[in-house]
């Protein structure tokens, strides 16, 4: 049968705990006491660790086991204590994690020499290591976790041992080196062969060296067609005051976690020197694309568990003036940001000169990159009420709860703004509060979800509603992703979660635009391609070199390069972008065009003379941040 750890793991990223040594040196246990007995003596210790671990969002905790093997506790004169040091580092790890996250047997290398031109060296090897894993089975650990190998002999003997005793799940983990090799000398390819051949579930490589080696070995021990977890040190230690302290801050880890979950890694943590804090920051990475802390049932799902729903939401042409812009042909898109203060003059001024040029609509961006703003609920209000044109409200998953989505969009739908366009949102770390907590109880698919529920009258409790809301709901993409199949792939399950259509990032390659909408042909939702014309050649190469999803060839650049600067360079941007939008105007269903710091007459300018495929006059929405 197979284990929900691993059917969990196909489905969505892990997230491991951290280091448990780590922890426990730090509160007061010295190098000269044995970690492993501490659940004997101080179980205490050793819950306080899993709780803290737990409640950073680690979705699974390692028994305080390393080292529970007979040849490591002869040294401290307990190696008849295996079994009961195993059994209670089970029992503290379970009681623990409850039904909110797995517990995994934690189970180190022995410390003996493996000499393969010895035979009887092997013997003492294999009989401790069956030991505390026949110790761990029966104290009923969701999986054995074999971690900090070195030694490729020694792994291989491990998985044998571990293999005979069934079919339960097993993670299996080496050490590399600064040159990405093993004790032995075997590459990441060579030890994920090695490890996949011995029968491990999972593949990976832990401790020895920080985030960015181990990011390199990870997407390297992919070949071997396995999922792959990747635990690395907080950096490299240093000798301080006496104590040793690993260098690398929370939020780097973060980052690299990221670049390890768009690389493919499918589960992710941390060893030696890695903290809470750490794993808090792996846990809202893994968030971002795994679906949030949240569920949220469909309300086909919820009907089948006897929730009454009302009917299947309203033809998209009646729930606003939006949703009969989509169902009428083309659409344009045109962007206008909230104040970074509370005087909304500039945006109400924009939004003025926009609806003269004939804009019907406003996309409102959410704390774009992380920075804050004024909300758009509160600016589409005054927009729609001092200029007459109808918002459109992005809304990101980082900053508020379940509760605090549900009632934003309650009062949204009461002061009559029908149209949203749903979105994660970046990461607080990145604007200006890096400290800030991310929430992330949902990501956009399960939003979406939410908002599809509402509008049939169902509440994410599955409580009926007395009366149903009638959102349009959009999503965004991102046409220049490194892993378009990744890409593509989730903006399938936004498209079932309910998106009603897409708004693209920029887009200054033609290819990668072609090639984009190549995959998502037949998708059966508007597409709108994202336009921002350029404003200086400073700009151009800020976006090519430093925003994640951006590649503007080499020929604009150096077209914006010969442009020198000022208005001559904004005339040229506005070529450009309208260039750009020429080439595909009968392969998209709409534009929008992002008019950078705020110049919202570069918008206009771009939408003059652009022949727009539709007989009707075209509407004009904004949008940003998609």
């Amino acid at each position: 049968m197979p284990s929900p750890i691993l059917e969990r793991l196909a489905e969505t990223p892990l997230v491991f705990d951290g280091a448990m040594g780590t922890l426990l040196y730090s509160r007061g246990v010295f190098i000269n006491r044995n970690f492993d007995e501490l659940n004997l003596s101080r179980p205490d210790m050793v819950e306080k660790v899993h709780q803290d671990y737990l409640a950073a969002g680690a979705m699974v905790l390692l028994a305080n086991t390393f080292g529970a093997n007979a040849a490591r506790l002869a040294r401290f004169g307990l190696e008849g204590k295996v079994r009961d040091i195993v059994a209670a580092g089970v029992r503290i790890a379970r009681g623990v994690a409850g039904d909110q996250a797995w517990v995994a047997g934690s189970m180190g290398p022995t410390g003996l020499i493996a000499d393969p031109g010895d035979p009887s060296s092997l013997a003492p090897i294999r009989e401790a290591l069956r030991e505390t894993a026949v110790a761990m089975l029966d104290a009923g650990v969701d999986a054995i976790v074999l971690e900090t190998f070195r030694n490729p002999l020694e792994m291989q003997i491990a998985l044998e041992t571990v293999r005979a005793l069934g079919p339960g799940p097993v993670f299996a983990t080496m050490m590399f080196d600064q040159d990405r090799l093993t004790g032995d000398g075997l590459t990441p390819e060579q030890a994920a062969a090695l490890l996949v051949r011995g029968g491990a579930d999972v593949i990976g490589a832990n401790c020895g060296e920080g985030p960015s080696v181990l990011s390199d070995v990870g997407v390297r021990m992919q070949v071997a067609g396995k999922p792959v977890l990747i635990q690395p040190n907080a950096g490299l230690p240093r000798r301080v005051d006496g104590r040793v302290l690993y260098m690398a801050t929370p939020e780097y880890f973060g980052e690299h976690a990221k670049r390890n979950l768009a690389g493919g890694v499918r589960a992710v943590g941390g060893c030696c020197g890695t903290t809470p804090e750490h794993i808090r920051q792996i846990a809202a990475e893994v968030r971002m694309v795994s679906g949030g802390r949240v569920q949220v049932a469909v309300a086909t799902q919820l009907e089948a568990e006897g929730v009454s729903a009302g009917p299947a939401t309203s033809p998209l042409a009646l729930r606003s003036a939006l949703g009969s812009a989509l169902s009428e042909g083309f659409v344009v898109s045109v962007e206008v940001d909230p104040p970074p203060g509370i005087d909304p003059t500039k945006a109400i001024e924009g939004a003025r000169l926009l609806k003269a040029a004939g804009v019907r609509f406003v996309n409102i961006a959410d704390g774009p990159r992380a920075t804050v703003r004024m909300s758009p609920l509160a600016l589409g209000v005054l927009l729609q009420r001092e200029v007459g044109i109808e918002p459109i409200l992005h809304v990101t998953c980082r900053d508020r709860n379940l509760l605090g989505l549900q009632s934003d969009l309650l009062g949204a739908h009461a002061l009559g703004l029908r149209d949203l366009l749903i979105v994660t949102g970046d990461p607080a770390k990145l604007g200006d509060y890096p400290n800030a907590t991310t929430v992330y109880d949902l990501d956009s698919v399960g939003l979406l979800r939410l908002v599809g529920n509402l509008n049939r009258g169902i509440e994410p409790s599955g409580r009926r509603m007395q009366s149903p809301t009638a959102f349009v709901k959009g999503c965004g993409a991102e046409p220049g992703a490194l892993d378009l199949s990744r890409e593509v792939g989730r903006l399938h399950r936004k498209v079932d979660a309910g998106a009603e259509y897409v708004m693209t990032q920029p887009v200054f390659d033609a290819g990668i635009m072609a090639r984009f909408l190549d995959r998502v042909e037949g998708i059966g939702v508007p597409i709108l391609m994202g336009v921002l014309p350029l404003a200086s050649f400073r700009n151009a190469e800020f976006l090519h070199n430093e925003v994640p999803g951006m590649s503007i060839p080499g020929p604009i650049r150096e077209r914006m390069r010969a442009a020198g600067s000022g208005p001559a360079a904004r005339e040229e941007g506005v070529r450009i972008a309208r260039e750009t939008a020429r080439v595909f105007l009968t392969r998209v269903q709409g534009l929008y065009i992002m008019p950078p710091f705020d110049r919202y007459e570069t918008a206009v300018a771009v939408l003059q003379g652009l022949p727009i495929p539709s007989a009707k006059k075209p509407s004009v929405v904004s949008a940003s941040d998609a």
